[in-house]
């Protein structure tokens, strides 16, 4: 078949460029173009042979052989416009006017030729056009009825009487008839194999990109049942596509999300939108490890009409693409941790200059103002005042002293600077040795303070930052107590854990207030109408030194009832200092934190 590989190329080189675009609509212009250029060639080329039997051919014979001519300039017409349905058209009526003209000739009706008219509408038919066959069929109803209406009337000659005379040009139009009609049979086969293999390039293509690709598609059903799901469903979701047919997807979703889930799809049936919903489905099969686990999956809906034309909101199937985005997810919920930190911060520093503007200010003023005054020559002090003056000036300065304490402390405890230094000593004379510190203070306040220690053993743990803790709570207990209440202070050794309690029974803290202790700066009365002075660092710097001790507090308190704060330490933290490490303290931190932002916080194993 080399011989035609030129042929086949000059057909081709003929298609228009704008059908070169679809493969379907290039295959039907070269099904239209090549027979015709091919069979009238071959008759014209056949004339000469014709002559050499037959002699010199009638008029209607030599009509006939020009007739040839109108396919191939007809096919000329398809390849310099590309109006395939215009081309079939004047191809219908072309061969119905060269039947219609040789049946008029040899008969009418009973003619040889009339047999032709059938194959009008058949050509017709490969155009794919409704209108091509419709308009086909016509002309061939038109010429088969003026045949028949001239054949009534006597105006043809009888089939009879020509059928002599046109003898050869009758089995030449049988011939032809056959094989024209096997020239669209051809074409129509190759139609066919040729839809028929583009049809499966196109599916196989599909089903490659349905392979491959990372989202789930699906199609719904009118009562949100799932009737198809690409390969993909199998790696996001780690169960067969099978288990997601019907309504086994839907069982998968989150019990909370589903509402959202089943709404995205009726919005999506119903109103001929796009929809757009994220949920929660849980992933793997029943049994499995990771059967509990769920994925964040993003779901886009669109509806899908298999009859545009026809079908209803009801009929409407959807078709969805899920996708997911658990990592998304993940990365906006660092990011509202985030914010809710950088507002936490923020929040902290209005926090800091609001209490420090207050705290600094009031002793650096009294300082100021006793020192300017004693040192004033105009002003004459007696040696009494001048006592009481200095007494305010140390007392404010050792007040401004132990602030700057505070916030270095803070400082280091928040950076992991500040270093534990562990030493064996018994409790009992630190505790005694910090209430008799404190005892003259609680007595100006008209506070008992009262101690209750039972007999303890020595224990490892850094006795100055223990005083440090005792102080606090003893003071913070004083301070907010009022006169003619009551602190008690209460000390107990169980097992490997040492436990101090400092109760008292004064004014309380609000429930709303409790899970703030402990925060920098925080006091549970707002600064501006806070009756007691003082930093809000107390109970932050004893929460630190408890941590890095690997130790626990806890906090009850009930307003105008009173407070009880515990603290657990470890009897020998040299024995535990591997468990309570940084890490730990990062952890206990952040967890913190996430309960006092109300963000749920992962925790380490």
């Amino acid at each position: 078949m080399s011989f035609l590989t030129p042929v086949w190329s000059y057909v081709e080189a003929l298609v228009h460029p704008a059908a070169q675009q679809d493969a379907l609509t290039a295959a039907r212009h070269r099904a239209f173009i090549a027979p015709r250029l091919l069979g009238s060639f071959a008759a014209l080329a056949s004339f000469p042979v014709y002559i050499a039997f037959r002699g010199v051919p009638s008029a209607l014979e030599a009509g006939v052989f020009a007739w040839l001519v109108a396919p191939i300039l007809i096919a000329y017409f398809l390849s310099r416009t590309g109006r395939y349905e215009s081309a079939h058209i004047l191809s219908s009526l072309s061969l119905t006017g060269l039947v219609g003209v040789v049946a008029w000739c040899t008969g009418g009706i009973g003619s040889f030729a009339a047999i032709w008219l059938v194959l009008v509408p058949l050509e017709a038919a490969l155009s794919a056009s409704r209108r091509v066959v419709a308009l086909a069929s016509t002309f061939a109803l038109i010429a088969a009825g003026l045949l028949l209406i001239f054949s009534a009337t006597g105006l043809l000659p009888p089939a009879a009487a020509e059928a002599n005379e046109h003898g050869a040009l009758a089995a030449l139009g049988i011939i032809s008839a056959a094989l024209y009609a096997t020239g669209l049979a051809l074409g129509a086969e190759s139609l066919a194999r040729t839809t028929f293999w583009l049809l499966y390039a196109e599916e196989d293509r599909y089903r490659l990109l349905a392979r491959n690709i990372t989202d789930v598609i699906t199609r719904h059903g009118r009562n949100g049942a799932v009737l198809f799901v690409s390969p993909a469903a199998e790696t996001l979701f780690g169960v067969a596509t099978g288990e997601l047919a019907g309504h086994g997807l839907f069982e998968r979703v989150h019990v909370g999300d589903r509402p959202a889930y089943l709404t995205a799809l009726a919005d999506a049936a119903a109103l001929g939108e796009v929809r757009s919903v994220e949920f929660r489905i849980r992933r793997g099969a029943d049994g499995e490890a990771q059967a509990g686990r769920f994925v964040w999956v993003e779901m886009r809906c669109r509806p899908f009409d298999r009859v545009a034309e026809t079908a209803s909101a009801g009929e409407r199937e959807v078709v969805a693409v899920l996708r997911d985005v658990s990592d998304r997810k993940t990365q906006e919920r660092a990011i509202e941790i985030a914010r809710a930190e950088s507002e936490r911060a923020n929040a902290a520093k209005s926090r800091f200059l609001a209490t420090m503007s207050h705290e600094l200010r009031t002793p650096l003023n009294a300082i100021i103002g006793f020192s300017e005054m004693m040192f004033d020559e105009s002003l004459v002090l007696d040696d009494a005042r001048k006592v009481e003056y200095a007494k305010v000036i140390n007392e404010s300065g050792r007040h401004l002293l132990s602030v700057v304490n505070g916030i270095l402390d803070m400082s280091k405890m928040e950076t992991g600077n500040f270093e534990i230094a562990p030493e064996p000593f018994v409790p009992t004379q630190a505790i005694a040795g910090c209430c008799d510190l404190l005892a003259l203070k609680a007595r100006d306040a008209g506070v008992e303070l009262k101690t209750r220690i039972a007999e303890l053993p020595e224990i490892v743990v850094d006795r100055r930052a223990l005083n440090q803790i005792l102080i606090n709570l003893i003071s913070n207990a004083i301070k907010f107590t009022p006169r003619g209440g009551k602190v008690t202070v209460s000390a107990a050794c169980e097992g490997s854990t040492f436990t101090v309690s400092v109760e008292d029974t004064g004014v309380g803290i609000g429930e709303d207030d409790l899970p703030r202790l402990g925060e920098a700066f925080f006091q549970a009365r707002a600064s501006y109408d806070r009756k007691h002075d003082g930093s809000g660092l107390g109970l932050s710097i004893v929460k630190g030194l408890v941590q890095l001790h690997g130790g626990d507090i806890d906090i009850r308190s009930r307003l105008n009832e009173g407070t009880r704060i515990t603290v657990q330490l470890p009897v020998d933290y040299e024995g535990i200092k591997g468990v309570a490490d940084p890490i730990k303290l990062v952890t206990q931190r952040a967890s913190e934190f996430a309960v006092a932002a109300r963000i749920p916080v992962k925790k380490s194993a």
